[in-house]
């Protein structure tokens, strides 16, 4: 009886296991043929739909950015791409079709993802009020120049399959590279930006950089489209079809796991203390501009930098960009400094400096002072002026040409604006030497500090209360947060309206001031990290990525024309 039982029970056993693989593989066989009913959906759209779905994509892959962080989107937005590049090279003018689908693309993603550039020409709405729509509209367009190349050049490797994949991904990141040195550079939202709302998406960032993880991030978004898009029903192609997001949740599942085990490794000690005191005043950016307000924008940052100090080790108090205007020609500033600020205090402070030339010209400096205690009491002992300067914000480019046609720049110093810094800079004064970096500077990879001169942490000065409480900001701490992985070293973050930050060597953000709030951070200051391999390095490995994605992009196509 138990012997008939036992049988009894494991032909049930079988018969359930193998109904469970039936419902399996019909669900698969369903999500397929809806899968490549959208693609053949997708193939088939021609003239304006299908740039506007090119572009409505772009739109979509923004909002996998920072604040929404929408990261499936990235996939349904990329594979729709790849979809609609999908064109018969018998159509008339293909190349021409690949570059307005990837321009459209790129016009939706960055038209959704630098629109708060509009704000800050409200600032002074009476001057510049009427320049937002040309820099709204204009950027995009420009930007998306680069989407279009990158579409273009990919077009010509363009084979059935997986190949397509490769080829795409590795033009997509070459122009993303490109984007972020030309013309001075504008790496904002590159893709793999994405990936940074949380430190342990962004952590393979430490091996190949930002550039590397946009074209990983590219290509796991892609990968979706690997299969779709044949001709015919999906009935025998589904285990085809369904390789693609298979490959895509590997690819993300790895990105993870690689992540939390990196942040899981032990951190080495610091080797001695030091503490951050990091102060957000939270001041409108009109009347942050004000002169006759200085004086009690710097009362409030003096407020916010009382109290007393750690008795051992060195406290570092840092305020935001041009918090303190002029401060090195100003002796009452300094002595007032002296007098409230605790005596084994240095302060670190976003600045406007002067030079006047033999002639009596005066030229500025978006700079950032250290102010230290000396003999005569604080005095600035150091400075770091900004080189890389944001055009139009900043300073005018061609001022001759644009300034004659009543065009200026934001920045109210000097008539042309600011005077570019010689480079990147390491500052010490008896504490642990720190790399300073003012606003746009830290958006650039590689750029941080002097090659062979590694500092112990990393000092970011910034001001994005010119921009509103937009995605601006929060992308902006995105970028920053990707720096200190590439570095593996800590940073502090002074933002006049937020958001500051203390960001550990990892990537992870330890204290935080959100938007619109005045106060202060208390933080000791986290160790620096040993260098990460893209620190090491430089762009060689994301370069040896690209040809990887090219090798394999002639691989897999040899592969389909063999079969």
């Amino acid at each position: 009886m138990l012997d008939a039982n036992s049988a009894g029970d494991k032909t049930a056993g079988a018969k359930l296991t193998s109904a469970k693989l039936t419902g399996v593989r019909n669900a698969g066989v369903s999500i397929a043929a809806a899968l490549d009913r959208a693609a053949i959906f997708l193939k088939q759209q021609t003239g304006w739909r299908r740039w506007l779905i090119a572009f409505l994509a772009g739109v979509c892959a923004a909002l996998a950015m920072a604040p929404i962080y929408a990261l499936p989107l990235l996939a349904v937005s990329f594979s729709a791409l790849i979809l609609l590049l999908d064109v018969s090279p018998s159509m008339p003018r293909p190349k021409r079709s690949a570059f307005a689908i990837g321009w459209f693309f790129g016009f939706g993603f960055f038209l959704a993802g630098v629109y708060w550039m509009a704000f800050s020409f409200f600032v002074q709405a009476d001057e510049f009020a009427w320049m937002a729509p040309f820099a709204v509209s204009g950027m995009p367009a420009f930007l998306g120049l680069f989407a279009g190349a990158a579409t273009l050049t990919a077009s010509f490797f363009w084979k059935p399959g997986a190949a397509r994949i490769f080829a795409f991904a590795a033009a997509w990141a070459v122009f993303e590279y490109l984007r972020g040195h030309i013309l001075t550079g504008l790496p904002w939202n590159l893709v793999g930006q994405a990936l940074a709302g949380s430190a342990i998406g962004a952590q393979t960032a430490a091996w190949y950089g930002a550039y590397g993880l946009s074209l990983v991030a590219v290509l796991i978004a892609a990968s979706p489209a690997a299969g779709l898009g044949a001709e015919g029903g999906a009935g025998g192609k589904a285990k085809s079809i369904l390789i693609g997001p298979l490959a895509m949740l590997v690819g993300v599942g790895a990105l993870f796991v690689i992540g939390g085990v990196r942040l899981a490794l032990p951190e080495p000690a610091p080797a001695s203390q030091n503490f951050l005191r990091v102060v957000q005043p939270n001041i409108p950016q009109r009347e942050k501009i004000d002169p006759s307000l200085w004086g009690r924008n710097f009362n409030r940052l003096l407020e916010l930098s009382q109290g007393p100090a750690p008795k051992a080790g060195r406290l570092f108090i840092i305020w935001p960009e041009n918090a303190a205007p002029l401060l090195d020609e100003s002796k009452t500033a300094l002595d007032v400094l002296t007098e409230q600020l605790p005596e084994n205090a240095m302060l670190i402070t976003g600045a406007v400096r002067r030079e006047r030339n033999d002639d009596g010209a005066e030229k500025f400096f978006n700079s950032i002072m250290v102010v230290a205690q000396t003999p005569r009491g604080r005095r600035p002992i150091g400075f770091y002026d900004k080189h890389h300067l944001v055009p139009f914000g900043e300073f005018l480019p061609f001022y001759e040409v644009l300034d004659a046609v009543g065009l200026a720049q934001l920045t109210p110093y000097g008539d042309a604006g600011f005077s570019a810094g010689s480079g990147p800079k390491v500052m010490s004064a008896g504490g642990p030497a720190f790399a300073p970096l003012i606003c746009y500077e830290v958006i650039f990879p590689g750029a941080m500090y002097p090659k062979g001169e590694r500092p112990e942490w990393l000092v970011t000065v910034t001001n994005d209360a010119w921009f509103g409480d937009t995605s601006g900001p929060r992308q902006h701490l995105d970028q920053a947060r990707l720096r200190s992985i590439e570095t593996g070293l800590p940073m502090a973050r002074s933002a006049n309206t937020g958001i500051s930050a203390v960001i550990d060597g990892k990537g992870r953000i330890l204290s935080r001031l959100p938007l619109y709030k005045s106060g202060r951070i208390e933080a000791a200051l986290p160790p620096a990290l040993t260098r990460p391999l893209v620190d090491r390095v430089g762009d060689w490995l994301f370069w040896f990525m690209i040809a990887g994605c090219l090798a394999a992009a002639w691989k897999t196509s040899r592969r389909a024309r063999s079969q």
